[in-house]
């Protein structure tokens, strides 16, 4: 397994036709090989606009089965590029079950792992419950040539229990694949606040968990949402190593050395102190007061 690996972000725009977002991104990821990635992230729900924003039968149409047409083709490209690729699709596990599920596709074109979104958001604008069937494979670490890669969703990223189990599993990159943005008529320093937390939530996983992040946004307007962008990665102190900007379409490359997974965690014992025989209440909605 490599020690270092140079991780790819495909940050863009998304259009009303899947065709043509998905050349869009087959390209960028082509791009970003020829620059020296090794491992290549997706956004989440890259083929499409952000559909979530109403609740609209006809919108099950964008699904898809894994494998299928788009695995089929990334395959092809992670083989031809001799890159892992990492793509965020809208799966259509059978009729009346969709998913929002992340595969890993290795550089010999073959499906190493999937995802599917274990938290799914209901707010304005993202009707995810309306569309996905929360998941059920559980937290995951996915072995590649490069590196052992954890993939978590957009809305996981809030969580830090997500986090530490997919840590725990044996993951020393932490993916986030995510569409995120700005709801309209907000004020600027609200938009700001949100960005913040957004950023300083993910970060601080990659310092409680000695992990490196890496999150991908979206960037443009689609209907009611400004996805801010602002795609980065972070080593396991939290330090940015590389961010794109809130608006341009970026293929955002970093080098990631894994042996600092091993020498942060020796430094911050966070895994070895944890009181993990004091932490039964986490499974409860709510602690009651007597």
């Amino acid at each position: 397994m490599a020690k270092t690996v140079k991780i790819g972000l495909v940050q863009m725009s998304c259009g009303p036709i899947p065709e043509e977002n998905f050349t869009k991104a087959v390209n960028r990821v082509s791009d970003a090989a020829d620059r020296g990635a090794q491992i290549v992230c997706l956004q989440e729900l890259f083929r499409s606009t952000y559909f979530c924003q109403a609740e609209e039968v006809n919108r099950f149409d964008l699904a898809e089965t894994i494998p299928g047409p788009s695995t089929e083709e990334l395959g092809n490209l992670a083989a031809k590029k001799g890159v892992v690729i990492i793509a965020s699709l809208f799966e259509q596990r059978t009729p009346g079950i969709y998913h929002n599920t992340a595969v890993v596709i290795d550089q010999r074109g073959k499906i190493v792992g999937k995802y599917r979104k274990m938290h799914i958001p209901d707010d304005p604008f993202y009707y995810e419950k309306f569309y996905f069937t929360p998941g059920d494979l559980g937290f995951l670490s996915h072995q590649t040539d490069f590196g052992n890669l954890g993939i978590l969703v957009c809305w996981d990223q809030w969580f830090p229990e997500a986090a530490r189990l997919t840590a725990l599993a044996g993951a020393q990159i932490l993916f986030y694949p995510t569409a995120i943005g700005w709801l309209p008529g907000e004020i600027e320093e609200t938009n700001r606040a949100q960005h913040s937390a957004w950023e300083i939530s993910q970060r601080a996983h990659a310092v409680a968990n000695g992990v490196f992040v890496a999150a991908v946004n979206r960037v443009g307007k689609e209907e009611n949402l400004q996805f801010w962008g602002q795609s980065f990665i972070s080593d396991p102190f939290g330090r940015l190593i590389a961010k794109a900007s809130d608006r341009d379409e970026e293929i955002l490359i970093a080098e990631c050395d894994l042996s600092k997974v091993e020498k942060t965690r020796r430094e911050w014992c966070f895994l070895r102190d944890r009181r993990i025989d004091a932490y039964e209440d986490l499974t409860r909605r709510f602690r009651d007061r007597d």
